[in-house]
């Protein structure tokens, strides 16, 4: 067993287990008395912050400036590691809420969670039900002046930027708000997948340029789409060759 391993075991692992027992719990309180879910989205922040610190992750974050703190967006991401949620909600200042599997809204104690803080499940088995999900998305950031976190390749990928789906184009165009690609390095590190062994690194956030999505109609989400494929390709320092599939 190496010396990292004993580490994360032993020191990091514990100690990232009670601060989300304390602190999801006082989210939890908390949810009942904050019915528009900013405060929760604070104490959020704070966990993500104290899991980076925990986790002893160097963060480097470049481009924040483009992000206006009361503005509302959807952005997208590429996505490797579990690490990617805490190291965006805790480093960029906006009220977010994140769409997420219909599944984890179910598990006791974080179904309710989620459903209290506003978040937003998406059934993906049923492309129907996924389409009112994306719509119910778009009226509430326009409705509740909050910003999304979309990861539209469908689930974490070890082989490069996979394809795009449809449906952050689709929220963000629906909305009538910018949408905003952002670049994650060196998260994979820090937690591997379907590893248990959180490990200190240094990680990279980039933040692209904000995308208007005035005039633009659902019919545009495609183009837009290969755009965005393009940009978080940019910001990764890859070749974005690929053509996204069409679809939510």
């Amino acid at each position: 067993m190496s010396p990292g391993l004993i580490r994360a075991l032993l020191i990091t692992d514990p100690l990232i287990i009670v601060a989300t027992v304390i602190l999801g719990s006082i989210n939890l309180a908390v949810s009942f008395f904050d019915h528009g879910g900013r405060k929760q989205v604070a104490i959020a922040r704070f966990w993500s912050k104290v899991l980076i610190k925990i986790a002893g992750v160097k963060l480097d974050i470049e481009g924040l400036e483009k992000i206006d703190p009361n503005g509302s967006y959807v952005f997208v991401s590429n996505h490797v590691s579990y690490m990617d949620t805490p190291v965006v909600l805790g480093h960029i200042p906006v009220q977010f809420r994140f769409l997420a599997k219909q599944g984890l809204f179910k598990v006791p104690f974080l179904g309710y969670h989620l459903t209290r803080a506003g978040h937003i499940p998406v059934p993906r088995e049923n492309p129907r039900e996924a389409v009112k999900s994306m719509q119910n998305a778009g009226r509430t950031i326009r409705e509740r002046g909050i910003s999304i976190l979309v990861f539209p390749e469908g689930g974490r990928s070890l082989k490069g930027l996979k394809e795009f789906k449809e449906g952050a184009a689709y929220i963000a165009i629906t909305a009538g708000v910018p949408i905003v690609p952002l670049g994650l390095k060196g998260t994979l590190e820090v937690l591997p997948m379907h590893s248990l062994n959180v490990r200190p690194g240094h990680v990279v956030l980039k933040v692209g340029d904000p995308i208007s999505t005035k005039n633009l109609t659902v019919k545009d989400r495609g183009k837009l789409t290969e755009e965005l494929h393009e940009k978080v390709s940019e910001l990764l320092g890859e070749k974005g060759s690929t053509i996204p599939v069409h679809g939510s």
